[in-house]
């Protein structure tokens, strides 16, 4: 028998784990708190290794029959499952907005659309996916995708429903089947999506949703033997656990991880479109892996660049996320507030200096005020690291030399955004290493383009065709045009 739901701002969720196709309650449960107000909206399921065994299992027994569907008889399934997504669409918006202090505006106008999409899109890109053939003069390779197996995905806590739905709309199409950990910080719209999966008749135990910590639940998960692939998004350190974990297993890893992105400002820039664009970093109260976070601008235009985005930060509504007017939100957890308090604090007492900002916001316990510091070198903490927070930085440069310098001088290599006339930018952004980067614009995203970082920022490629690359393995049919007779001489 279930746990009793939750009852979230009038939705009612449930706080159990999703497995084979049921609710499944644990003896053990964790406390989940809004980052709006602190109230308690209740105790969810802990995943124990019982738990973790059955999706396991699970997912193992649903595989072959699921794998065997061709991608045209999967696309129903899969087409259903967005369609359950918009049904759900405004308890969605408005639980993932009380669990994880998500913009209400964002999750309606952007991230359920979305959500919906990365279902439809990757179930339809999949019927591309048929036997490719290579001609040689020896023989026809027939090229297949073949799903891998058990995938475990595991997803961040600032963008949860956005996240899941991204891994899972390739790994699903594919033929996998999935267990999900969603984040502990904010698990709830994982619990709807298991709702919305259930009712579009998606067979049981070919997606399972196993709450959790990442260092208990998320730990078994990722160092069974069983499993075939772990897609992750997330921290860097916790990045290097998971790899090592299922590294043992000999089991691939896709890695999406943090950014320090640069946001270039050259002196030919249209100064207010890029002061505008700046004072998007601090959106989801800067708690976004793709943010330009280090502002590089060129010496002569930094005065009147820092004037123009101040005047528009000052506009920036900051407040309760379940406002339609609201711009900026809370940090999601108290011990997310005092790393971002605490890198503001060592980076002043260094020297930095405080443009804007450097405070808690009187709005609530976990409100930060979106702060820019300058006066920083190169080598500094707050340079080097990822706050993932309303925190930013500004130097300035003299060239373009050295503002590729600059930009290339971090162990990050995820985004970046570069302002000023359009070949110029153009030239400038080539030349800095990173995954992606916006020219005189930011947040362009295509589902069939690449996404993902170097360095420290990842390893593989999400999106298009590189989504299947991984959740598939990539197999050779061999047939040769003449008739084949063994020799100890072939090689």
């Amino acid at each position: 028998m279930g746990s009793p739901l939750l009852n979230v701002a009038g939705v009612e969720v449930s706080p159990d784990h999703y497995i084979d196709g049921r609710r499944v309650a644990s003896a053990q449960t964790f406390e989940l708190f809004s980052p709006i107000d602190q109230r308690l909206l209740g105790h969810v399921a802990e995943g124990l290794d019982e738990h973790v065994d059955a999706a396991i299992r699970a997912a193992e027994r649903a595989f072959p029959a699921w794998s065997a569907l061709s991608a045209a008889e999967r696309k129903p399934l899969l087409d259903r499952f967005a369609e359950e997504i918009g049904k759900r669409a405004e308890a969605l918006c408005v639980v993932e907005s009380n669990d994880a202090g998500v913009l209400l505006s964002r999750m309606r106008h952007g991230v359920v659309p979305r959500a919906m999409l990365n279902l439809t899109w990757f179930a339809e890109h999949a019927l591309t996916l048929q036997d490719r053939t290579i001609d040689t003069p020896q023989a026809q390779h027939l090229v297949r995708h073949d799903p891998a197996g058990v995938v475990v995905i595991i997803t961040p806590w600032n963008s949860p429903l956005l996240l899941s739905t991204w891994k899972l709309g390739p790994a699903l199409a594919a033929g996998n089947c999935c267990v999900l950990k969603p984040p502990e910080w904010a698990p709830l719209t994982c619990s709807l999506l298991a709702d919305a999966a259930h009712a579009a008749g998606l067979p049981p135990g070919v997606f399972n949703v196993v709450q959790g910590s990442g260092k208990t639940t998320g730990a078994k998960l990722v160092s069974d033997p069983r499993i075939a692939r772990v897609s992750f998004t997330g921290s860097v350190p916790t990045a290097r656990w998971i790899a090592q974990a299922a590294g043992a297993n000999l089991v691939p890893c896709s890695l999406e991880l943090g950014g320090k992105s640069p946001f270039i400002v050259l002196e030919d820039a249209d100064l207010d479109n890029a002061a505008a664009t700046g004072a998007l970093m601090y959106r989801n109260a800067g708690q976004v892996c793709l943010a330009g976070t280090r502002f590089l601008v060129h010496e002569r235009i930094a005065p009147r660049f820092i004037e123009a985005m101040r005047g528009y930060v000052d506009r920036l509504n900051i407040g309760d996320p379940r406002e339609e007017s609201t711009e900026v939100g809370p940090v999601i957890h108290p011990r997310q507030v005092e790393r971002v308090k605490a890198f503001v604090d060592r980076a002043v007492a260094g020297g930095a200096r405080v443009l804007w900002g450097g405070a808690m916001h009187p709005f609530g316990a976990q409100y930060v005020q979106p702060t820019m510091l300058t006066d920083v070198g190169q080598q500094d903490e707050i340079v080097q690291n990822e706050v993932f927070g309303p925190v930013l930085t500004l130097q300035t440069f003299t060239d373009d030399d050295e503002a590729v310098q600059l930009a290339n001088g971090t162990d990050y290599g995820l985004g970046g955004v570069c302002y000023g006339e359009t070949a110029h930018a153009t030239a400038v952004a080539q030349r800095v290493r990173t995954g992606f980067i916006w020219v005189n614009s930011f947040g362009i995203r295509d589902l069939a383009a690449p996404f993902g970082g170097i360095k420290r920022s990842g390893v593989g490629r999400e999106g298009g065709d590189w989504s299947f690359e991984f959740f598939c393995d990539v197999k050779d049919v061999v047939v040769p045009k003449k008739p084949f007779r063994a020799s100890f001489s072939q090689r």
